[in-house]
């Protein structure tokens, strides 16, 4: 199909300093779990993007020196001659499609703890991040940074730099944001200095400028220079100079680097999740830059739709649209829309699974796109799959997302297959989700799949089919899939932290019974060691039809676990919105249908509460008892020609919406496909000696 010409405008060349971006899609630099441990991964993972039509594609950040270790996270580093080396096998992936390679040089000052270098980290003047979540807390602190270490800050970005030109970068950063080195000079909280570093903003500027001088001479006409600035707290301070100190920031510095890269200060507002912010959430904060500087701006704000992506051009906010998780969730967005295939794009939830990842340790991964991370080690392409090796029947019981995700891959694979759902609407556990608060976009994990369905001549859906194992056998496929979910249960958690002892009797329940539109009474207790979103969510669900609710969990934190997902200050606020009074580190010991008794889990004190309905958001056992069945009967299933019988997603293993789609997946990728599709490939660091191994 031909591009839709009011979409022209996104693919017009823009010139950053003494390069040109192909077109104004820019995948912006974010963490990817793929370090230089992973140098073939991390390569694949980015040339992705770089095929599906990103016109600049940015490594996530990047060490310029042992002092800035941010271990046990998994950060990238430019140190010696070995990384150069690792970090070219990206550049050249990402220039074999004609896309820009950037690089987003990094040093952490205060914000790290150096735990592997065991070198004394450093910050403007002494202060440290102190921050309360476990996998952050150091026990050392920073030291005062004096004028020799300002020397070898800048000159540990000049070797930086000329490396990253050596590597083959076309666009190199420095990094002013996040609370890393630089932003900390920015901010009089961080920064005390009374030398020309501290003091007024014109000073404590003075190193960003420094840095980005250094840079520059590095890399003299060869690279751009890009400045990633946090902007959210300055924009929040006033100026006597200017409308906040944001502003006069840019002005101060507005002709320096070749590019703005404009953000928040902080993960959970920089990186919100849907439930909470919508696209384009940053605007408010940043859509005044472009008219402080005549060098193009690149900014973030979950972008999906193209028209928005086109106002945010036409208005003057953005000269470029940044991706992160966009470009995550579908690397092939911008290729898509040149096509005139917007209808295509798996668009991104914003459910921050890939942020988890970072923060797991792992490599990226994706609620709506499986193959992300796997496209060197398993071969996986987003948009392409191996043919099947004949046309065999395939019964798909389950119409969820580990079904659909399923259906969808072996339909294109070439397999003739019926998918078959029990209820009259396609989605399993996403047709309650959907509708509890903030959740409307996860849809779109159903959408996508429903629409590329319907195109494939070869799938057949079946709904309001509830499938006996006498009906599989009769249908007799070759292959049956079972995805028939999980169930909520109303165990309680134990001293042993594990769930264990059925509570029952009246007025207990499940998220599953408020999903069939049981009517609860209250006061309402929901009692949450699930630690996710369920918790929280049916806190507000039920609050919003007029209950009194009060939530609980055995955890040191409401919904424990969404602190991996950014979501934990928007969990307190909504649920300080909805009314509820929340009862951490306790368990439910009893309920008598009047009252819930709640013990602390580690004083053993007990507190009663008012309870006419107690929600148990815990533990989910797989709804696997068709597989079951068909597994025992195995000598019909062999007279019915019957090969395979397979569970996959949430019958298999419960787990988050991530968990069932990879699994779908997997599944349609690897039926009949050998060994060798199912082998996983193990990446290495590159090392001198494998260098000189292989040019021999």
């Amino acid at each position: 199909m031909p591009r839709n010409p009011r979409y022209d405008v996104l693919f017009e060349p823009v010139r950053i300093g003494p390069v040109t971006a192909p077109n104004r899609f820019y995948a912006v630099p974010h963490a990817s779990g793929m370090t230089n441990a992973m140098p073939r991964m991390r390569a694949a993972f980015r040339e992705t993007k770089a095929e599906g039509g990103w016109g600049v594609v940015c490594t996530g950040y990047v060490s310029i020196d042992p002092a800035s270790d941010d271990s046990p996270l998994p950060y990238a580093t430019l140190w010696d001659e070995d990384d150069v080396r690792s970090h070219a096998l990206m550049t050249e992936a990402v220039h074999r499609h004609g896309a820009l390679a950037g690089i987003e040089l990094w040093h952490g000052g205060g914000s790290v703890m150096n735990r592997l270098s065991r070198t004394p980290s450093m910050s403007p003047s002494g202060t440290a991040w102190m921050p309360t979540q476990v996998s952050y807390i150091g026990t050392q602190r920073p030291r005062v940074m004096d004028s020799q270490d300002i020397r070898e800050l800048l000159e540990a970005q000049r070797r930086a730099a000329r490396r990253a030109r050596a590597a083959g970068f076309d666009i190199v950063y420095v990094y002013a944001g996040m609370g890393y080195l630089p932003h900390e000079f920015l901010l009089p909280e961080w920064n005390h200095r009374t030398d020309a570093y501290g003091g007024s903003l014109r000073n404590r500027a003075r190193i960003v400028r420094e840095l980005l001088e250094v840079t520059h001479e590095a890399v003299g006409d060869r690279c751009a220079v890009a400045l990633r600035v946090s902007l959210e707290e300055l924009r929040a301070r006033p100026s006597e100079h200017a409308p906040s100190e944001a502003h006069e920031l840019v002005q101060l510095l507005a002709d320096l680097p070749d590019l703005w890269d404009v953000k928040m200060d902080a993960e959970t507002t920089d990186c919100a999740p849907s439930r909470f912010a919508s696209e384009g959430s940053h605007e408010p904060v940043i859509s005044f830059v472009k008219s402080l500087t005549d060098k193009p701006v690149v900014g973030v704000g979950r972008f999906t739709s193209p028209d928005t992506m086109v106002g945010q051009i036409r208005r003057g906010v953005l000269d470029l649209i940044g991706g992160a998780r966009p470009s995550i969730a579908d690397p092939f967005l911008p290729k898509k829309i040149a096509e005139g295939r917007e209808d295509d794009i798996r668009e991104c939830i914003g459910c921050n699974i890939c942020i988890s990842s970072w923060h797991d340790c792992v490599p990226v991964r994706c609620t709506q796109n499986p193959t992300i991370g796997e496209e060197w080690r398993r071969q996986w392409h987003p948009e392409r799959v191996p043919p099947a090796p004949h046309g065999a029947t395939v019964l798909v019981v389950g119409g969820g997302p580990a079904g659909l995700e399923c259906a969808l891959t072996l339909g294109r694979r070439g397999y003739e297959v019926m998918l078959a759902e029990a209820a009259d609407e396609l989605g399993g556990r996403l047709r309650f989700e959907t509708r509890l608060p903030g959740l409307a976009s996860w849809a779109r994990v159903l959408d996508w799949r429903r629409s590329q369905l319907r195109r494939l001549a070869n799938v057949t859906v079946y709904r309001g089919n509830r499938l006996t194992a006498d009906h599989i056998l009769e249908l007799a496929p070759v292959h049956v899939v079972i995805a028939t979910g999980s169930r909520w249960t109303p165990l309680l958690y134990t001293p042993l932290e594990v769930p264990s002892g059925t509570l029952a009797g009246p007025r207990v329940y499940t998220p599953d019974d408020v999903a069939a539109g049981v009517r609860l009474e209250g006061p309402v207790v929901v009692f949450d060691f699930d630690n996710y979103y369920m918790g929280s969510a049916l806190v507000e669900h039920l609050a919003a039809a007029g209950l009194r609710v009060s939530y609980a969990t055995p955890s040191g934190l409401a919904a424990a676990w969404s602190v991996m997902t950014n979501e934990q200050p928007q969990t307190y606020r909504a649920l300080a919105a909805a009314g509820a009074e929340v009862h951490t580190l306790t368990r439910v010991e009893s309920f008598d249908g009047e009252e819930v008794t709640l013990i602390d889990v580690f004083t053993f004190a007990r507190r009663r509460l008012p309870c006419r309905a107690l929600v148990i958001v815990g533990a989910r056992l797989p709804e696997d008892a068709l597989y079951r069945e068909l597994t025992a009967r195995r000598a019909e299933r062999v007279a019915a020609g019957v090969a395979s019988v397979t569970r996959i997603g949430d019958a298999l293993a419960p787990g988050a919406i991530a968990h069932a789609v990879y699994s779908g997946h997997r599944h349609g990728r690897e039926l009949d496909a050998g060994d060798d599709a199912r082998a996983l490939r193990r990446d290495a660091p590159l090392r001198a000696l494998d260098h000189a191994r292989t040019s021999a």
